[in-house]
């Protein structure tokens, strides 16, 4: 029921009491029928007629009217008391039924939001600091009239396991790596793309990246990144830096002939996507190189590449700002790394991390909770304390994301089978 009728009803009741002829018109007078003989007033006191006159007949006829009046009048008085009684029980029921509705629509009971995130760091880590977003969740949903009783927040074995959750409906939301959810997104789908720090070269064009002027971070938060092919002080490298500079493309065998090293398989920028760039150049893939090292890190390969142990790495592209301080401190460079590097190859757009929400959970069949979970996480990565708990993730913030976003990661997957 509309929770605004009763008002209205009530008004209207207050409003028939005080219309003319109404028994409840209270000073305002009542207005009676008009007698049957011309217009000779019923309200004509008995002492008035007489003083006009009134004898025999007419006095007869004035009782008659002064009878007729007041029956009508009392008739009429039934009648007003039981439709103003009736009006009067509508408006209390309806004022009941009012006010139980909009405590109803006005918060929408959950009884569990079951998390899972991707094991980032140690499963002990994410556990312990990610613990008050649950709290930050609920102040959030409960806004926008959802009143989730609990969260709960388990971290997986491997990002393998979040997206079988996910697609089992054992959990209901979970933090993913882009990879991941193109895995699975039969029964996930991409709510958010988590934000990172971006760097003012974002462009495929090598001359840009090649120009002498350091990359520097922006205060821009971006939705994705790029792999970078970066050489490094080696003789090898510099022949194959000098040549791209010179705007000319490296041969295969000039490329394989390359010292590279590279990252675990499963590694977007560090593996994934360097593969792809080869196959679209080359027709080949990493796997096809003749010399390869596989590092632990990004700073073991960066590590290497200063001293001379590796010709090329591939890692994200904003490496070089990012091991700036260390190439000459650390790692041994002989100069600072943007004179001692350069880049032979850019990828496409690598998007980031997502949270992704579950087809078959119960909960997340509603639109409109997934909307607001996604404006809830949107505004908790606004906020400093929020901030400080996403950072543990490697998350700067979130922004709305879309499943065409990860074709690239699709065709990594198809194409790198």
């Amino acid at each position: 029921m509309n929770p605004g009728g009763a008002p209205w009803i009530c008004y209207i009741v207050i409003l028939m009491a005080n219309m003319r002829g109404s028994p409840c018109a209270g000073l305002r007078g009542r207005q009676s029928r008009r007698p049957l003989f011309g217009n000779r007033s019923p309200f004509l006191s008995h002492g008035l007629a007489v003083r006009r006159g009134m004898q025999g007949p007419s006095l007869f006829l004035y009782g008659y009217n002064m009878f007729y009046s007041y029956r009508e009048e009392s008739m009429m008085m039934k009648k007003w008391q039981v439709l103003i009684s009736a009006l009067l029980m509508g408006c209390v029921f309806l004022s009941g039924c009012g006010s139980s509705d909009t405590q109803k629509s006005g918060s929408k009971e959950v009884e569990e939001l079951k998390i899972a995130v991707s094991p980032y760091q140690d499963a002990d880590t994410i556990q312990t600091k990610t613990e008050p977003l649950g709290k930050m969740l609920q102040e959030k949903m409960k806004e926008k009239g959802y009143n989730i009783k609990k969260v709960t927040i388990n971290v997986g074995t491997s990002y393998n396991a979040v997206g079988e959750a996910l697609s089992s409906g054992s959990a209901d939301m979970g933090f993913i790596s882009g990879a991941t959810y193109v895995m699975y997104d039969k029964d996930v789908d991409v709510l958010l793309t988590a934000l990172r720090q971006g760097i003012d070269k974002d462009t495929t064009d090598l001359s840009v990246w090649n120009n002498g002027t350091p990359e520097a971070f922006k205060k821009d938060l971006v939705k994705y990144y790029r792999s970078a092919i970066v050489v490094g002080p080696s003789a090898k490298g510099q022949a194959i830096l000098a040549k791209v500079k010179r705007g000319e493309k490296p041969t295969w065998d000039e490329l394989n002939d390359l010292t590279w090293g590279v990252m675990s398989p499963a590694s977007a920028s560090g593996y994934l996507y360097p593969s792809l760039w080869l196959k679209d150049n080359y027709g080949k893939k990493i796997s096809d190189l003749a010399h390869v090292v596989q590092s632990d890190s990004y700073t073991t390969s960066t590590a290497r590449l200063a001293s001379g142990q590796v010709d090329v790495i591939v890692a994200y592209s904003h490496i070089r700002a990012h091991m700036a301080k260390n190439w000459q401190e650390k790692f041994g460079g002989t100069s600072d790394i943007w004179s001692q590097t350069g880049v032979i190859g850019v990828t496409d757009k690598i998007y980031n991390d997502t949270v992704s929400v579950s087809k078959t959970s119960k909960v997340m069949q509603d639109e409109n909770f997934r909307k607001a979970l996604g404006e809830s996480l949107i505004e908790i990565g606004k906020t400093d304390e929020g901030l400080k708990v996403l950072q543990t993730l490697g998350h700067k913030g979130y922004d709305w994301a879309q499943s065409s976003d990860y074709d690239g990661e699709r065709k990594v997957q198809q194409e790198l089978k």
